[in-house]
């Protein structure tokens, strides 16, 4: 059994056995940077989705596997830039990082142009960190209103990176009161260090990279 394939199973077992076992959480397998030949037996096994963080290399990558496999799905974890949306939209099914009105703008006119709808999450900064993208807690409601209003969006959920100082509990619980008082079924948290706290706090979706894969190259 390739490597991949035993560290996911693992981590699926573990889900299995935690304290929210009611709870549906789907491992996005973090392919940045790996080649075909490192992914394939993931594929092969049955796994449908992952996570790239920029266009360009998704697009070399997973462009004639996309036509391939039957089922799979494409997230977009990485920052976005607008002049990438008509090249992301085609290819991805999902954006996690969805951080400001001119990127929804954009997202919504190429989807119009495309008759594609993509399933988005707006990146929260819930540490409020200068250096990091994301919607202020204080302006997500007005932001998400927007969103769905002025551009018809699909809005499933939130996501977030937590600082990487500090209680990440805490982090995760206000994410999850964020996306109560939303409405928000869909949660977007949790990396291969604390992929199980976000999961305590109801993440839905994990962004797992080097505990599948291990280092990048």
């Amino acid at each position: 059994m390739h490597k991949s394939i035993s560290n996911l199973v693992s981590i699926e077992n573990e889900l299995k056995s935690g304290s929210n076992q009611d709870l549906k959480t789907q491992v996005i397998a973090v392919t940045k940077t790996f080649p075909i030949s490192e992914i394939r037996p993931l594929i092969d096994h049955g796994h449908l989705h992952y996570g790239e963080n920029k266009v360009q290399e998704a697009l070399e990558k997973w462009t004639e596997l996309k036509n391939e496999v039957k089922g799979l799905k494409l997230h977009m974890i990485g920052k976005l830039q607008t002049n990438k949306v008509k090249f992301a939209i085609p290819l991805f099914d999902y954006i996690h990082s969805l951080d400001n009105l001119k990127l929804a703008q954009k997202i919504s006119s190429e989807e119009k142009k495309l008759n594609k709808k993509l399933k988005i999450f707006i990146q929260v900064n819930i540490g409020n960190e200068d250096q990091k993208s994301g919607i202020n807690q204080t302006d997500l409601n007005i932001f998400y209103k927007r969103c769905i209003n002025d551009f018809n969006l699909d809005i499933v959920g939130l996501m977030c990176i937590p600082p990487l100082k500090g209680v990440k509990n805490e982090y995760f619980k206000q994410m999850k009161d964020l996306s109560n008082s939303l409405g928000l079924k869909e949660l977007s948290m949790g990396m291969s260090s604390d992929y199980l706290e976000a999961i305590s706090h109801g993440a839905t979706y994990i962004r797992i990279g080097s505990k599948i894969f291990g280092e990048r190259f």
